[in-house]
């Protein structure tokens, strides 16, 4: 409908929205949520914010202000986009400050509805962009310093940062810092901007960087250093209303990180998805429980939800210790009681999560809307020097067992120190033909290059590395070399890309990107059926970006910018990881 000619009648207006709905492809646009204020009782947004989003090629939906936080929660995951708009000022109590005799009006059920809206986004991965009060919140929520008023705090004599002409008109300049996504958008140097506020940005948080700053010194702008998250101090959406084209474009490029997110969530809806290695029961002993979010952990069930992972295999991992008697008899006892304890929290939480035996059993957790998890063990130290102890653990619903780990043990050679059995022992090979009798797969990451090449040649089932990356692009003795990887590809197995810093790369600073080319890597030396993630959390895994499993999202996420399609992603996230297991489990 053109604005100002309206129909007047029921049927011409009906006519005129089948027309619309038929033709309409805004069903395919990302919905990105608008937070509101509150006046007289109703949930308010200017809006300029609105028809900016529009402009830009989003579905803006306003987010009401309330305190149930579950319907909050239902809500922001729906969203694909939030966009954290202007308003009043923040409360001091949560920057750890009294009020400032300078301080104006507080709502404080805004701050805090708000900051939860701001929280579960963040958690999600959501891309987010802040205006005004909106940077503000979110350089407050992430651990920055705010000015409660500029005037009378800054250091030096502060400009005018709050116009009294309306907001589609310019004030003072800001300079846009050079290598910033910011620059990126507008442009670097001198730009004219609105300024509406009296607060602002003191110190900016950890994790971002400034990206502009006022002729005074006054932070005008901020990004994360990894996360789809960045803001800035004036009013771009009065701007954007007056013809500003680039203004525009931080709406836009807010509207195509909502696309990539909205792809990234709608393939893990439709596909499961699973990481194929942590060692989160390692901190049983400090009492955690996998249902509740623990900053201690980088896996539990609350962060599994918020990444959109499926699965995640928990192994029981033993150091290597001691290989007399009662040394493996502890070793073995160890495994058990971690794995029982493993089992007894899945039971807890069963309501949310149930323990897979197979794919199929992935499967139907997933279409009971509830999380899955595979038991592993982490070193065949935990077989002692009994065979018997495999079928034992098999019938617990162990899927796959490592070798061995940092060091050698009575199965086989590690990665780690001197040869001792010039590869896989005689009972190293008994053990690699019993796993493939009872059904359970072999694990050759930590194994040495010739433990590695022997399993591969007795082996009569196809093998994985459940948590190793590619020596061609880091040259660490733990990841696998290019005629390793054709070999197991050769024979049908997996590698399954590890996310420890170390085996990704020598340099000290990484992102996201790191790890997709090692997934390039293993793409282009055998195709995309042979690799995919074992993200070795709470084990040493985790680089900037993607730290915990409510961000290996961002892995999908960069997967979808570099083109690739939804049958390649639903391989890597871990269809071939299961068509191994599908083959080891047939004997089963």
């Amino acid at each position: 409908m053109e604005k100002g000619n309206y129909p007047t009648d029921l049927d011409s207006l009906f006519r005129i929205i089948d027309e619309e709905i038929c033709c309409s492809e805004d069903s395919k646009k990302p919905l990105i949520g608008i937070t509101t204020y509150t006046k007289e009782g109703a949930s308010c947004v200017a809006n300029l914010y609105v028809n900016s989003v529009i402009q830009a090629g989003g579905s803006p939906v306003l987010i009401p202000l309330c305190d149930d936080i579950a319907l909050l929660s239902g809500i922001v995951a729906r969203l694909d986009g939030l966009l954290l708009t202007g308003g009043g000022d923040i409360s001091p109590l949560f920057l750890n400050e009294e009020p400032h005799p300078k301080l104006q009006d507080v709502d404080l059920s805004r701050d805090c509805w708000e900051i939860a809206v701001l929280r579960m986004a963040s958690l999600r991965q959501i891309p987010i962009f802040g205006i005004c009060r909106g940077h503000q919140l979110i350089n407050a929520v992430f651990g920055g310093k705010n000015y409660q008023d500029i005037p009378s705090q800054h250091l030096g004599e502060a400009i005018q940062h709050s116009q009294k002409q309306p907001r589609e008109f310019v004030s003072h300049t800001v300079t846009v810092k050079p290598d910033t996504l910011l620059a990126s958008l507008i442009g670097e140097g001198r730009i004219a901007v609105n300024s509406i506020h009296h607060q602002g940005v003191w110190e900016v948080a950890p994790g971002f960087i400034e990206s502009a700053v006022a002729p005074d010194g006054a932070n005008e702008g901020m990004e994360s250093k990894t996360a789809s998250i960045f803001s800035v101090q004036w009013h771009p959406e009065g701007l954007v209303c007056a013809g500003n084209k680039k203004m525009l474009n931080l709406f836009v490029h807010l509207v195509k990180e909502a696309e990539i997110y909205a792809r990234a969530k709608n393939f893990h809806l439709r596909h499961v998805s699973l990481d194929s290695h942590c060692d989160t029961p390692m901190f049983f002993p400090d009492k955690i429980d996998i249902g509740i979010r623990d900053t201690r952990l980088k896996v539990d069930l609350p962060k599994m939800r918020d990444g959109q992972i499926d699965a995640e295999c928990m192994v029981a991992y033993l150091p290597q210790k001691e290989r007399d008697d009662v040394a493996l008899e502890a070793a073995t006892r160890k495994a058990d009681a971690i794995l029982n304890e493993l089992k007894r929290q899945i039971s807890v939480h069963q309501d949310r999560v149930g323990q897979a035996f197979s794919r199929k059993d992935l499967i139907e957790l997933k279409q009971a809307g509830k999380k899955a998890i595979f038991l592993g063990i982490e070193n065949g130290y935990a077989i002692g020097k009994d065979i018997s102890n495999l079928s034992r653990f098999r019938d617990m619903g162990v899927v796959y067992m490592t070798l061995c780990h940092n060091g050698n043990n009575d199965i086989c050679d590690s990665a780690s120190g001197e040869p001792e059995h010039n590869g896989l022992s005689d009972f190293g090979k008994s053990v690699v033909r019993e796993m493939n009798r009872i059904g359970m797969m072999v694990d050759l990451s930590h194994a040495s290059e010739k433990s590695f090449y022997d399993a591969l040649e007795v082996s009569s089932a196809p093998i994985i590395a459940s948590h190793s990356s590619c020596r061609a692009i880091c040259d660490h003795r733990r990841n696998l070399t290019d005629e390793q990887i054709v070999a197991l590809a050769r024979h049908g197995g997996v590698v399954q890309i590890c996310l420890y810093l170390n085996f990704l790369t020598s340099k000290e600073n990484t992102d996201v990107k790191c790890i997709v080319e090692h997934i390039n890597h293993v793409v282009k030396l055998v195709g995309v059926d042979y690799v995919g993630i074992g993200s070795d959390f709470d084990g040493g895994g985790g680089i900037p970006g993607c730290d915990a499993a409510n961000e290996l999202i961002n892995i999908t996420k960069e997967l979808i910018r570099q083109g690739y399609s939804e049958n390649d992603l639903a391989k890597i996230w871990g269809g071939n990881f299961l068509r191994v297991m599908d083959q080891v489990q047939r004997v089963y």
